[in-house]
């Protein structure tokens, strides 16, 4: 008998046994499966049957083991002992094998798992580096997407079929984005370098491919860029112009209420009723002695001394922008605080309404104020008195108007105008001058208090402290700083400053952090107040402390001055009133009383009348000018280069062949540009004699300035359409070739139009001649005038040029050297001395007088010569192709000044109106500009007016208001 698991026996089959029965028993090795015993003994190494089993049958006996075992039934009579013993074996091997199952099944998962993670990473590595294009994605993203639960979302998104049938055309999407890929790659320059073996062939095959793509693509995204920029400006002139009209088209509808078209009041609060009075006051600049005193309250203080926060606290909401050091505040910022359900925030000129609970309105309005400062300030200043509206409502907010103007300084930094400082001044008592204006001084309690700048410019506008409150903020940081308590003591009491106040408080705005919301500012206000000393030992008093102490104290100071001082303002302005309407009755008693805004759309009605008028110019009047001015543009070059050089040249086909050469080449080069200019300078002068002829019917002198404003820009703005060059081009050179005269009025019409032109020509040179010689001997006894003495050499020249011109009928048009020499020795055997070039100059004058008496003596030879002409005949005397050419001069002015009337009516005409049209809006919504060109005391009488009356109706509407809320 063996004992499983006993040192004698093998430690591999111990543990095998213990293993597979998972019990330890005894087992006789004969009582062994024969076969099992066999395997034993074989593979151990041992010819012992008694001997224990080697280790190395361990492995066999395991897979024998697995095979199903059957054992010898129980002898009889043995009571079935046996058999349970080997019944229970069997129970002990099943179950062996189930939990070796399990140890089968973990190490699969096992494997498994490290096989999936091992595939993942790999995949995972073989995907592109997406961390830099992180930027594309704002942080918020992220953090929203902690907070989205994705299961829900899973839940809430469509099937995957629904989704395919919303999917765009991928092979477009791929298309547009290879296009915008080559835009990125050739915009930049950290494209990923070619391999080593390609890098030459592709660099000498795509350098071409790429240069010609850059250049293109960079034209059409400069192209698009313009016409972007063309459609915005366009646009936002016409949305501008829609709001105007939508505001003009609201004040109609409300006043119809007699004709049935009866709209909702909505009523008003007092503090509303009010802020309209001064938004209208300060829009107010009259040149008429009437002066802005209803009250408000000014809050001013040093740069960085905390105003705007004081400001902000009262407001309950972080309004304003906010810098660390630099000025935040560049001009003045009227707020209109009052009560209302929700905390929100609307600026005059506008619609929008800003929540003031929520983060991104309160930056969105940070960011328009902060914008609407920059445009207020002008080109080469640092701050604006330009005035920002802007109301406040929310539940618990004291009704009252504050102004927060920019901090006042002590020096000009770099970047800022050299008149900065003065002008916060200039702003600053602006304000605190009005005798019923409310002076909040804030002062920065954590610096010295020698260094203050504004107390001393408070005590001067208010010496007796009547209507001042002074605020002393930082007051933490200055309890901290301060060896002495009792310094801020003396500051809250007045013993500090020479300046009086009503009241003295000391607030806390914060720690200094401008992302701290109005509520943790107020916790810490209180917290530190409570705790604080200075209250404890009573330095300060109760009422002196808190931001909200401070409202309510500013807040009664201020209804308290309105109801004193607002009938009074009344009075003054019902006096204003009488006066300029006195002024008016006496100065025009005929006139209406019309404001700059409706002149300027009575004489935009009329010059848009006298531009209609261009079109009711007849046809025959346009041709008339046209052909007259192009005449007169054009007549200079017909006759000095190209009718006289081919005149002179005393050939018929001479003649032909150069003034067609000529007519050719003034065709292609000059003429249409010519006719061109003839036809915008024409249509400029009928534009300008419109204008005038309207100016003296009775029209009012007031718009001449406008109207001549309006005329220059018009016609700068006016482009001719050059694309009508090319036409009128083609149009002249066939009227040019045509030679043929078909009756005999026409040759008429020719010779008449050559002969005035010869006449005009031979009058300007003799007017030319006689100044070369001076007056005759007629003007010098009549006249008592005497020649010059280069006057005598040109008279002596002349007659010794005329005896030759006498000899020689036909000479050339050039004198010849020989000539010029026989002239000369001519002259100084008569003692004058002459240089061959004034020889020259005094022939060429006389020649060409003696030429053109010759053509105009032949002219009239040729007025018997159509005959001739028509039938072909060749006779020396009456060869007119000088009549030729001026028919085609005369045909081709008639065809031109035809064909520029067309365009002038059916295009450049209107065009033009057009462009009058545009420039009369542009005009339109410039302030600016309007004020510029409409002047005048009977302007500013009628606006004064204007603005007055208005002034009154509203404050008497906010007096009854007044009276009923008592």
């Amino acid at each position: 008998m063996l004992r499983v698991g006993s040192s004698a026996a093998c430690m591999a089959c111990r543990n095998l046994v213990s293993t597979n029965m998972g019990v330890r028993f005894r087992v006789p090795l004969q009582k062994l499966h024969p076969l099992s015993r066999a395997i034993h003994h074989r593979y151990s190494g041992n010819t012992n049957p008694q001997r224990p089993p080697h280790c190395t049958a361990a492995r066999y006996f395991t897979s024998m083991s697995r095979l199903p075992m059957r054992y010898p039934k129980p002898p009889p009579g043995s009571g079935g002992r046996g058999y349970q013993q080997q019944r229970n074996f069997w129970v002990a091997r099943l179950a062996a094998r189930l939990l070796k199952l399990r140890y089968i099944l973990l190490g699969t998962a096992v494997g498994g798992g490290y096989t999936a993670k091992k595939t993942y990473e790999e995949w995972k590595d073989m995907l592109p580096d997406f961390s830099e294009y992180n930027w594309v994605i704002p942080d918020f993203v992220w953090e929203l997407s902690e907070q989205i639960d994705f299961d829900k979302l899973a839940k809430a998104l469509p099937e995957i079929e629904e989704i395919a049938k919303l999917l765009p055309d991928l092979d477009k999407i791929g298309e547009n984005f290879t296009f915008i890929k080559s835009l990125l790659s050739s915009e930049t320059s950290g494209d990923p370098p070619l391999n080593a073996a390609d890098s030459s062939a592709a660099a000498t095959q795509d350098s071409s491919d790429k240069q010609y793509k850059k250049s293109s693509d960079k034209e059409k995204i400069d192209q698009l860029q313009e016409e972007l920029l063309r459609t915005q400006l366009k646009y936002q002139r016409m949305l501008e112009r829609l709001e105007k009209e939508n505001k003009e088209l609201r004040k109609v509808v409300l006043q119809k209420d007699d004709k049935g078209i009866h709209q909702r009041k909505v009523k008003k609060s007092l503090i509303d009723l009010y802020s309209e009075v001064l938004d209208i006051l300060s829009d107010y600049d009259s040149n008429y002695n009437t002066q802005d005193h209803l009250p408000r309250v000014v809050v001013v203080g040093d740069q960085s001394a905390g105003k705007t926060s004081v400001l902000e606290m009262i407001a309950q909401a972080r309004i304003f922008p906010r810098g660390s050091g630099e000025m935040m505040t560049r001009s003045p910022v009227k707020v209109t605080l009052s009560e209302g359900p929700h905390h929100v925030a609307i600026f005059k000129d506008s619609g929008r309404e800003f929540d003031l609970t929520k983060e991104e309105d309160l930056a969105a309005l940070r960011h328009e104020i902060e914008l609407r400062m920059r445009k207020s300030v002008k080109e080469g200043q640092t701050v604006s008195s330009e005035t920002i509206s802007l109301s406040v409502k929310g539940p618990g907010i004291q009704r009252m108007v504050l102004v927060d103007l920019p901090g006042v300084i002590s020096t000009v930094t770099t970047g800022m105008a050299s008149d900065t400082k003065d002008t916060i001044f200039s702003i600053s008592k602006a304000y605190m001058q009005n005798p019923n204006a409310i002076i909040l001084c804030i002062q920065d309690g954590s610096v010295d208090a020698e260094r203050s700048i504004v107390t001393d410019l408070v005590s001067q506008m208010d010496p007796q402290g009547k209507r001042t409150i002074f605020v002393l903020t930082k007051v933490d940081l200055a309890e901290k700083n301060l060896a002495s308590p009792s310094r801020i003591q003396q500051i809250v009491e007045g013993k500090l400053f020479p300046m009086k106040a009503l009241g003295y408080f000391a607030v806390v705005t914060g720690r200094g952090s401008s992302s701290e919301s109005i509520d943790s500012i107020k916790d810490y206000e209180e917290d530190f107040f409570q705790n604080s000393r200075l209250l404890r030992d009573g330095m300060l008093k109760a009422h002196q402390v808190t931001t909200k102490n401070l409202s309510l104290a500013v807040s009664d100071c201020f209804w308290k001055m309105v109801r004193e001082s607002v009938e009074q303002q009344a009075d003054v302005f019902k006096a204003s009133r009488f006066n300029l309407e006195t002024e008016w009755k006496n100065n025009y008693p005929r006139l209406r009383e019309l404001d700059r805004n409706e002149l300027y759309e009575k004489a935009k009605n009329e010059i848009l009348d006298e531009v209609i008028s261009l079109s009711q110019v007849t046809p025959q009047h346009w041709e008339s000018i046209l052909q007259k001015k192009l005449w007169e543009r054009v007549s200079t070059h017909v006759i000095e280069n190209i009718y006289l050089p081919a005149a002179q040249t005393m050939d018929s086909g001479t003649f032909n062949t150069t003034v067609d050469i000529k007519l050719k080449q003034w065709t292609d080069k000059q003429l249409p540009h010519k006719a061109l200019e003839v036809a915008w300078e024409t249509l400029q002068e009928e534009f300008a004699r419109f204008m005038a002829e309207y100016r003296g019917k009775d029209q009012d002198d007031i718009f001449d300035k406008l109207k001549e404003a309006v005329k220059d820009e018009s016609i700068k703005r006016h482009k001719w359409n050059e694309r009508a060059m090319d036409s009128l081009r083609v149009i002249q050179h066939n009227a040019l070739e045509d030679r043929s005269i078909t009756d005999k009025p026409q040759w008429d019409a020719a010779i008449q139009f050559m002969e005035e032109t010869l006449q005009s020509r031979l009058k300007d040179t003799e007017s030319v001649i006689r100044d070369m010689v001076g007056p005759d001997w007629k003007q010098r006894w009549l006249n008592w005038k005497n020649r010059t003495p280069e006057q005598h050499i040109r008279n002596e020249t002349k007659n010794e040029l005329e005896r030759l011109l006498k000899l020689h009928d036909d000479h050339t048009a050039y004198l010849a050297n020989d000539e010029v020499t026989t002239v000369r020795k001519n002259l100084e055997g008569r003692g004058v001395e002459v240089d061959p070039v004034l020889i020259k100059d005094t022939w060429h004058q006389l020649y060409r007088r003696h030429f053109l008496q010759n053509a105009l003596s032949h002219c009239s030879l040729c007025k018997r010569g159509f005959y001739y002409y028509q039938r072909h005949f060749v006779d020396s005397e009456l060869e007119c192709n000088d009549v030729v050419l001026f028919w085609r001069i005369q045909r081709m002015l008639v065809i031109t000044a035809n064909t520029l009337r067309q365009q002038l009516t059916n295009t450049e005409v209107r065009r033009l109106e057009k462009n009058v049209k545009e420039v009369l809006d542009d005009f339109g919504e410039d302030l600016e500009k309007k004020s510029h060109l409409i002047t005048g005391r009977r302007v500013q009488l009628a606006e004064d007016l204007k603005k007055v009356r208005e002034i009154q109706e509203k404050l008497e509407a906010f007096i009854e208001a007044l009276h009923k809320e008592k």
